[in-house]
């Protein structure tokens, strides 16, 4: 049978320059992994992770060392996700639409647009995964990079990471577009001669800051507080490194504590906890991200829960992952005339286009399965805006 889809190819091709455009700094800034992507969707997939070790003094003995036996411990993700955007043509529609000199105009629009909402929803997806951020800093309510020259906004994120010991390497930054406009406006007005580059004057491209790849999402998350009022830790306190912390005592307003909201304690103000798990009881558990708290928590310390913000991310790339493939089709194919792939060539994303003859319609599927993780809490960082 003749590929059907070749002579659609450079609409396609089109459909994926309008889609690129797209801020989707999300996709590219984050790490993919291979080992799941024969996986069927909701088939768990293991990793090995080894545990931390602890020093012993060095010692003269007659024999070799003794080691105690390691745990490797394991995590795991799935390919979560599998969806596709649909439309189709009838005959008389595709005939009026070539006398008016519309159809393929019209055609490439309907492929961007379902690219696009995929993009979308992927970028989505990962932008969320703010709640899994290890600790916060900056000022709710104001974007980052506000102040004049100063990019200490960048270097503080850092800071937070490499106290977590987190790889310096591929550190990434996505932003909000207003702290993007905050940073453009800083970059632009330093001149090439500061900068280095053409980019950002020339091509509007984030300039990398203090080893991070600068980029920018739309799809940044706003994240409203919990109303909760009065949490303290209850009794016993609460040791560094501990990640579920006991509290009681609180108002909880509807909303108590919410995952994502950012605390602080009596005891500890100047660092930002992120929660992970919340709680609507008057008391109870909450749960902070790795690696816990830095400094412990007496009995009765009172907890602050800060205001509401948007979320811009910083990470090492491979704190979180993200797997994608084209749905999978039975062994001897399904009812499409045709099918191909086609590359975004920005996100990398790989999208699934299909073809099926119908009773004087042809419908248009363009699909792709994915699963995402935030695997190295402690790899993350949260940029309040």
């Amino acid at each position: 049978m003749p590929n059907t889809l070749t002579n659609l190819v450079p609409t396609m091709h089109q459909a994926l320059d309008t889609v690129s455009r797209e801020l989707t700094g999300m996709i590219p800034a984050v790490s993919r992994n291979s080992s799941a992507e024969r996986a069927a969707v909701g088939q768990t997939i293991y990793f090995p992770v080894v545990p931390t070790y602890s020093t012993a003094s060095i010692s003269a003995a007659a024999t070799g060392p003794d080691p105690s036996d390691s745990t490797i411990g394991n995590d795991s993700m799935s390919i979560s996700s599998a969806k596709s955007v649909t439309f189709y043509w009838t005959g008389e529609d595709e005939r009026g639409m070539n006398n008016a000199g519309y159809f393929n105009q019209i055609l490439r629009d309907q492929f961007a647009q379902a690219m696009r909402a995929l993009v979308n929803e992927i970028e989505a997806e990962l932008a969320g995964y703010y709640i899994y951020a290890s600790r916060a800093y900056g000022t709710a309510g104001t974007a980052p990079f506000g102040t004049a020259g100063d990019y200490s906004d960048a270097a503080q994120v850092r800071k937070i990471l490499v106290d977590n010991g987190a790889p310096t390497t591929d550190l990434q930054l996505v932003l909000s577009t207003a702290a993007g406009a905050n940073l453009r406006g800083k970059q632009g007005g330093r001149g090439v001669d500061a900068e280095g580059s053409t980019d950002l004057l020339r091509r509007g491209v984030l300039l990398d800051i203090h080893g991070f790849a600068v980029r920018e999402s739309g799809q940044a998350k706003s994240h409203t507080k919990g109303a909760g009022t009065g949490y303290d830790f209850a009794a016993a306190g609460e040791a560094i490194g501990q990640t579920t912390l006991t509290v009681e005592g609180g108002t909880v307003n509807s909303t108590g504590i919410r995952a994502g909201d950012v605390i602080t304690h009596a005891g500890d103000t100047a660092n930002k906890y992120v929660v992970n798990t919340g709680t609507t009881s008057t008391g109870g558990d909450i749960v902070i991200n790795k690696p816990g708290l830095l400094i412990a928590g007496a009995d009765a310390n009172e907890i602050t829960i800060g205001n509401s913000y948007t979320a811009n991310l910083a990470f090492a790339r491979s704190a979180i992952q993200l797997v994608t493939r084209a749905p999978a089709m039975p062994g001897g194919g399904d009812a499409a005339d045709d099918v191909m792939e086609l590359q975004d060539p920005v996100s990398g994303l790989a999208f699934q286009i299909a073809m099926y003859r119908q009773r004087r319609r042809v419908a248009y599927e363009v699909g792709i399965a994915w699963g995402s993780k935030a695997n190295k809490q402690e790899h993350i960082a949260l940029l309040l805006g």
